[in-house]
């Protein structure tokens, strides 16, 4: 029997109880005392290990072609605690495009956007970019400069990593098995640019806002020496938050290919900050 069910057009997947891995890490918004100084109700589950429910469903919808070229394009609206059960849906609009979100029983919106076979220049995430405005004010990210760049940045996760991984994994594929990173190890990755591409002002408490993850030349392996180059692309601010979205590219450091790519909006709480809490 299949793990997916379809009703009204839409298609559902099986209903999981994501874990936050994140739980140890001491002042960080997956710490439940440090989420809970920030407002929230507890730790919460990253947005990478979300995306780690979606690939049985996307394979389902395009086939396996979609571990090598597929993308899936996320905006995150609500955090969850650990193990708070959450089902994963899709909408065809294509045959290599859906809608595609996630939400609680009781309907809560986890997250929303898009997902193709293929880079989609019009995915959730493409489409805010281009809207992107800057906005005054910004007190942490007052030395970030849209348009910044850095490449030949050495990327690697190793094997034993993802060995560690694997046992919380939300949706386990024999893919993994055989070294391919899960989305939240391949996010990973890509994020090697951020050292090097981000300033920041002060101590800070972030979260994932957005990701898009875009295969190229798919998967990304474990053991394998990559290298990234990323490009600041702007910023946003609501009134809880600073963000800042910047893409990275990551290619084979042996054959030069485009393997994969991101857009990752970061998003770092003003209540977290004491350039927030000393200028009001």
């Amino acid at each position: 029997m299949s793990a997916f069910t379809l009703a009204d057009g839409v298609w559902a997947g099986p209903l999981r109880a994501p874990r936050n891995i994140s739980a140890e890490a001491k002042g960080s918004i997956h710490d439940d005392a440090t989420a809970q100084r920030l407002g929230l109700t507890g730790g919460t589950v990253a947005g990478s290990i979300h995306m780690e429910q979606f690939p049985p469903l996307m394979a389902h919808l395009f086939g396996e072609a979609w571990n090598k070229a597929g993308g899936l394009s996320l905006k995150f609206k609500a955090p969850t605690t650990d193990r708070e059960e959450v089902r994963c849906h899709a909408r065809l609009v294509t045959d290599i495009r859906a809608e595609v979100w996630m939400e609680k029983p009781d309907g809560t919106r986890i997250s929303e956007g898009t997902a193709s076979l293929g880079p989609d220049e019009d995915s959730t995430l493409q489409r805010i970019v281009r809207g992107l405005r800057a906005p005054g004010g910004l007190r942490m990210l007052a030395r970030a400069r849209a348009g910044a760049e850095i490449s030949g940045v050495p990327a690697i996760v190793m094997a034993e990593r993802l060995a560690r991984h694997l046992p919380g994994v939300t949706e386990k594929l024999a893919i993994y098995e055989s070294g391919a990173l899960p989305p939240n190890l391949a996010i990973d990755a890509l994020r090697a640019v951020e050292r090097g591409l981000v300033p920041v002002e002060g101590p800070f408490v972030g979260l994932y806002g957005a990701i898009e993850l875009q295969m190229l030349d798919g998967p990304i392996y474990a053991g394998r020496a990559y290298l990234a180059r990323g490009r600041l692309l702007g910023f946003d601010e609501s009134p809880r938050t600073e963000g800042i979205w910047y893409e990275s590219v990551l290619s084979d450091k042996e054959t030069g290919r485009d393997v994969a790519s991101m857009i990752m909006q970061s998003r770092l709480m003003k209540a977290s900050s004491p350039l927030w809490a000393a200028a009001g």
